[in-house]
C-alpha cells in the first residue's frame, strides 16, 4: 500500500519540465512527493463522499492505485454487483478481458447522469495493453467519447470516458 508520501527535492534542467521552467538550461528545483513519479491518481478527480463503482477487478490491478482512489472518497471501492447508483466508475480492461461495448453498456447502468467511467488499462508494452483505437471504437458503440488519457500508475494508463454529443 501507498505509505504518506514521502517528500523530497527533484531537479532537473529547465527545458525538461517546460511547465515549471524558468530560462532554458536554468538549473531548476522543486518539492514532489515519491509518489507523484509513479502515480497521477489526482487527475482522476474523485472527491470526498463519491460513490466509485469498480468493474475488472483481478490479481493484477495496482492495489497502490486503489488505495489512493480510496483515500480521496473517503470510501471503499464498491464492486461490480453494487445495485444502487454510483458517481463514478473505474474499469480495469485488458486485451483478453471480453467484449469491451458490452462492459461500457454494463457500467452505465447505475452511473449517475455524467459520472465519470474510467477505463485503466494496462500500458503501451505490458502484456495485454489495449489500444486507444479499440477504446474509442468501443466508447463510440456505447454512446460515449474518449476524453482523455494519462499514465495514472506505474503498469496502468487511464482513459476518460463521457458522453458523446449526441447523449449530453
Amino acid at each position: 500500500m501507498v505509505a504518506e508520501a514521502e517528500i523530497r527535492e527533484v531537479g532537473y534542467l529547465c527545458g525538461q519540465k517546460p511547465h515549471l521552467c524558468g530560462k532554458p538550461g536554468e538549473r531548476m528545483s522543486r518539492t514532489v512527493a515519491a509518489t507523484a513519479d509513479l502515480y497521477d491518481a489526482d487527475r482522476l478527480r474523485f472527491t470526498s463522499g463519491q460513490v466509485v463503482q469498480e468493474f475488472g477487478w483481478g490479481e493484477d490491478v495496482d492495489d497502490d492505485l486503489r488505495a489512493l482512489i480510496e483515500k480521496a472518497v473517503g470510501s471503499e471501492l464498491v464492486d461490480e454487483d453494487f445495485g444502487e447508483v454510483t458517481d463514478a466508475v473505474i474499469a480495469w480492461y485488458r486485451a483478453d478481458d471480453g467484449d469491451l461495448t458490452d462492459l461500457l453498456v454494463d457500467v452505465q447502468t447505475v452511473l449517475d447522469d455524467g459520472g465519470p467511467i474510467w477505463i485503466l488499462t494496462p500500458k503501451p508494452g505490458r502484456d495485454e495493453h489495449v489500444g486507444h483505437p479499440v477504446i474509442q471504437e468501443a466508447a463510440t458503440t456505447a454512446g460515449l467519447h474518449a476524453m482523455t488519457t494519462f499514465a495514472v500508475a506505474p503498469d496502468w494508463s487511464a482513459t476518460r470516458l463521457g458522453p458523446s454529443g449526441r447523449n449530453r
